[in-house]
């Protein structure tokens, strides 16, 4: 992500069964301020009621994204063995514990073995593999058995620094219920959100691909995950008033969202290197963290591998980058 500070993992594992993965978070030295707003009907997550207010924990040390639906939530148990070998969590008598909130996506069985899923070693692997360099998109970590409305879903991620020098960027793990496409005419909707120049010569697909989609399935359980950050001071109240708006645009990018079988979780963070905004400088941020979820949407979709049952959008719609219709 390029909020300064952050460093993002990705671990997988793919065949033999399993098509799943983990990623992580890492905060900066001193943690970062978090919130979290949950508005599907089926979420897995972890440590979120920490992440209220009124609660008294103020910095969390990482976030976890992981497959695996409930079993998933293991891989948090890694993460959090890395960050006390490092010393790094919240202080009590006789050591640390590191803060970790976590949500999931349901991806069982994609791979083939239904208790295929990630565990702490795979949590460990995602936090040795973090980095500050550019994230992996596309069918990697969390995002390496998602399927949104029956194309290959992902993992991707998008940012924009405003007039003010304040860095906003998003991650998103899209694992849909919902279709990613324009209703009837199958672009991606998260597109219309694009900087200039963003999606490059990305098009409206030809009416003939349009009309010949049909999803081979479309899973009954699903769900869209991910973070949202800037590098201002901001509270855990408007962090979590950012994981807020970050929901408005997964649903300007998937429709329907928020579903009965979507457990769509956004965490909003703050690394606080940037001093704290009036109120119009925190509307700025809040607005632009809606459009930075939409834009991150559409790269999961486009850096997305296909796989049988869940072609990649640029295989169903290849006049969308000028290929034959």
């Amino acid at each position: 992500m390029d909020v300064a500070g952050l460093r993002v993992g990705h671990a997988e594992r793919v065949g033999g069964g399993y098509r799943t993965g983990t990623t992580v978070v890492l905060a900066p030295p001193g943690g970062m301020v978090a919130g979290v707003d949950v508005r599907g009907a089926a979420p897995g997550t972890r440590e979120t009621e920490l992440l209220d207010p009124r609660n008294l924990v103020e910095r969390v040390h990482a976030i976890t994204l992981t497959g695996g639906s409930a079993y998933g939530l293991s891989a948090t148990c890694g993460v959090m063995e890395r960050l006390a070998d490092a010393g790094i969590g919240f202080p009590v008598e006789g050591g640390v514990v590191p803060i970790v909130p976590a949500a999931v996506i349901y991806d069982l069985g994609r791979g083939g073995r239904f208790r295929a899923v990630p565990d702490a070693a795979l949590g460990a692997a995602a936090y040795d593999a973090a980095s500050a360099a550019e994230a992996r998109s596309g069918s990697v970590g969390a995002g390496a058995g998602a399927v949104a409305g029956g194309l290959a879903g992902g993992v991707g991620t998008a940012s924009a620094v405003l007039p003010s020098g304040v860095t906003v960027a998003a991650l998103a793990v899209v694992n849909a219920a919902g279709s990613v496409l324009d209703p009837g005419r199958a672009f991606l909707s998260g597109t219309r959100y694009g900087l200039p120049g963003e999606f490059g010569p990305l098009r409206e697909p030809s009416a003939a691909e349009s009309d010949a989609w049909r999803p081979a399935a479309v899973t009954s359980f699903n769900t869209t995950i991910g973070v949202v950050a800037t590098d201002l001071t901001l509270t855990k109240a408007q962090c979590g008033k950012l994981a807020g708006v970050a929901h408005d645009g997964l649903a300007r990018a998937i429709r329907p969202a928020h579903t009965m079988v979507d457990g769509d979780t956004v965490f909003g963070l703050a690394t606080c290197g940037e001093p704290a905004p009036d109120p119009g400088g925190l509307q700025d941020v809040l607005a632009a963290g809606a459009d930075v979820f939409s834009r991150a949407v559409a790269h999961a979709m486009l850096a997305a591998t296909g796989r049988e049952g869940a072609p990649a959008y640029l295989d169903v719609f290849p006049s969308a980058l000028g290929g034959v219709a």
